[in-house]
């Protein structure tokens, strides 16, 4: 019978036992959790900034393409000119 009330006993975890457990287990959630609010309001930062990025470099392309067609059209017009001072007779 003190076996069997022993066993019984050993078994048991008191409710006070059981919160205090529980209150730890949650204080650490709480933790983590704040934790995850921060990392995601950085790497949502960290999105809008490489998204913006992204677009400026989609423009600064655009720009270059836009140049570069400058450029080639002012090397034509260099070249022709060069070939027509070479055309001229030299007096």
């Amino acid at each position: 019978m003190i076996l069997v009330g022993a066993t019984a006993l050993g078994g048991c975890a008191t409710k006070g036992f059981v919160r205090e457990q529980i209150a730890t287990v949650n204080t650490r959630i709480d933790g983590m959790d704040g934790r995850l609010r921060t990392v995601e309001g950085t790497s949502g930062q960290a999105l809008a900034q490489a998204q913006a990025a992204a677009g400026q470099a989609q423009q600064n392309g655009q720009r270059i393409d836009q140049l570069n067609g400058r450029v080639d059209g002012l090397d034509q017009q260099v070249q022709q000119q060069a070939q027509q001072r070479a055309r001229r007779p030299r007096g």
